[in-house]
């Protein structure tokens, strides 16, 4: 399969307070393309900085981030991000919403008015808005006010979409749909997706693989490879093959340096 996605030898550092700190150290991974790799790791492990680089949003201390072979160093098309804030503009419609960064591409030229309309509205079709096209992001649920950042996100086809906690804001009902409305769109858009979550059964029910981060300094521990394939059910996280790989995947987080939340339940336990 053709890479969609790699990031070679990549490490960040931030200067504080007269120190260097080493954020992340020799990250190496490679995604191929139409592959759904989620990436959970201890907090402070670096999973959002290392995101946020991919999308071109911070650039790496050394080494180099490629997609489809082609270094990046900043914002681009051919990749996308939605963030756990839904970001949405409240004083446009969700049709406008969904629209808003693809006029910039009609006026150049790249795509017609026509299509990118055409576009949008077969998004909203697929994210199940077309009821509310016209409404107002206060007039929805988080849950909704999400699908309308995913498809914007979606409208400029990118190679590859970036998700930093999505659903992470959302209560649990909400956020069981949104899993199997992601792989729906997911299997129907042929997207390259790379999902960080915090949630260890979502990053097993999402993901075909599973990179497990590490702290201080941030780098790649583990890398897990799930196996059910493309067809998943809610089902599934009550089977014995899914908790046991929960468990598994729980005891290597655990096991993998200094865990801020981790330590904090110790103490607490031991006051």
């Amino acid at each position: 399969m053709t890479g969609a996605l790699s990031v070679v030898s990549g490490n960040k550092t931030f200067e504080n307070a007269g120190r260097t700190m080493a954020a992340l150290q020799d990250v190496n991974l490679e995604i191929s393309t139409n592959e759904f790799v989620t990436i959970v790791g201890a907090s402070g492990c670096g999973k959002t900085t290392l995101l946020q680089i991919i999308g071109g949003l911070q650039s790496l201390s050394s080494g180099q981030v490629l997609v489809e072979g082609q270094p990046i160093k900043s914002p681009g098309a051919d990749r996308a991000m939605v963030f756990q804030v839904y970001s949405l503009f409240r004083w446009l419609t969700v049709r406008q919403n969904v629209l808003f960064g693809m006029r910039f591409r009609a006026n150049r030229g790249i795509i017609t008015g026509q299509e990118a309309k055409d576009h949008a509205d077969g998004l909203l079709k697929l994210m199940g808005l077309m009821d509310v096209a016209n409404a107002f992001p206060n007039q929805l649920s988080g849950g909704m006010q999400q699908r309308v950042a995913i498809a914007r996100a979606l409208l400029s086809r990118p190679k590859v979409l970036l998700m930093d906690e999505p659903f992470g804001a959302l209560d649990a009902q909400t956020r069981e749909l949104m899993h199997d409305l992601i792989l729906h769109v997911y299997r129907r858009e042929k997207a390259t997706i790379v999902f960080v979550t915090h949630d260890i059964d979502e990053a097993l029910y999402l993901g075909q693989r599973v990179v497990v981060m590490a702290p201080n300094p941030g780098r790649i521990a583990k890398i897990l490879k799930t196996p059910w394939g493309h067809s998943r059910d809610p089902a599934l996280k009550l089977t014995r093959p899914f908790l046991d790989l929960k468990d598994d995947l729980l005891k290597e987080i655990r096991s993998t340096g200094l865990n801020t939340d981790w330590e904090i339940l110790k103490h607490l336990g031991s006051a």
